[in-house]
């Protein structure tokens, strides 16, 4: 891929923005990562800024002077329906005005419940939870606004993240921390259902892909996952790296555990279906058309393993 100089605005400097940017500046990008507060350790290559981009002036001035832009923002569960399609409406406005295109990260929960059938961007979307409607009006609106031709948009759609710094997902800060000192691990729902993960580094590299190729443009893209594997097996791989035996603690239902607060699982209860069928994503149309694949999800638990080792030692 050509290297070019134009400037890409990565907001949101979660574990997925934040390994999205890494992976632009290896791509030789200039990077600039947004979130609130500008600060957080220094990475190379990447400028730091503050901006609110819930505000249409803090959406301008983040995105000033960028080719293109990738919308990595999330908010506290409980804010999210209020809160997202405020962002979109200032983010859509900036990236236009500025004539940036725009990649947004996105997740399954348009598709609502599938009873198992694997997800492929084809899959209708059939949400019925309040934060699967909202995210499928904002998925709609985001398609229209470029078939409108107001500005090239195109979508990156991640299964629930696992990888070295992700904290809040089912596979994160309540499970690695735990396997590594021999506390109770905890898993949700049915731990014999098939369940897709998607790497944070294949979601960087998925984003910046799609953010090097407007041909991409104008659709839904399905980031680069391993295949579905068991929580169960999930668990046992686990196991064999740490070389000490899970102690497994099933949540059957939507109860408060690990940094899972109340308020967090009052929201999650609706989106609880995730654990009580299979969540099979199918990649393959990102693989073939430019030629990814997916980390073998081994390789993705030496990684985190390795980052919640030192995560604990920095801790303690």
């Amino acid at each position: 891929m050509a290297i070019t100089h134009a400037l890409h605005t990565v907001l949101g400097s979660g574990p997925a923005g934040t390994a999205l940017a890494r992976e632009l500046v290896r791509r030789g990008h200039p990077v600039r990562l947004v979130d609130r507060s500008g600060s957080g350790p220094a990475l190379d290559g990447v400028e730091r800024y503050a901006a609110d981009v819930a505000t249409s002036a803090g959406a301008r001035a983040a995105v000033a002077g960028a080719a293109v832009v990738y919308h990595c923002v999330n908010v506290g569960y409980h804010l999210q329906v209020e809160v997202m399609p405020e962002i979109q409406e200032a983010v859509l406005d900036a990236a236009e005005a500025e004539g940036a295109r725009l990649v947004v990260l996105d997740t399954v929960y348009p598709y609502g419940e599938t009873h198992g059938a694997v997800m492929t961007e084809d899959t209708p979307w059939n949400a019925t939870t309040r934060k699967g409607r909202m995210r499928a009006e904002l998925d709609a609106r985001y398609l229209a606004a470029h078939r409108e031709g107001r500005l090239p948009v195109v979508l990156g759609r991640s299964a629930d993240f696992v990888g070295p710094g992700v904290l809040n997902s089912t596979l994160g800060g309540a499970v690695f921390p735990a396997a590594l000192t021999g506390q109770p691990v905890p898993a949700l729902g049915d731990i014999d259902l098939p369940h897709s993960y998607t790497y944070i580094e294949d979601v960087a590299v998925g984003l910046a892909t799609l953010g090097e190729h407007p041909d991409a443009d104008g659709r839904v893209w399905h980031l680069p996952t391993a295949p579905a594997r068991t929580t169960r097996e999930i668990l046992a791989l686990v196991e064999e790296r740490t070389g000490r035996p899970i102690d497994v603690t099933v949540v059957a239902e939507p109860r408060p555990f690990g940094p899972f607060d109340e308020t967090f699982m009052a929201e999650y209860a609706e989106m609880f279906y995730q654990h009580t069928e299979p969540q099979i994503l199918d990649s393959s149309a990102i693989e073939k058309a430019f030629g990814l694949t997916p980390t073998p999800l081994g390789t993705a638990l030496d990684t985190t393993l390795a980052w919640y080792g030192e995560f604990l030692a920095a801790h303690h």
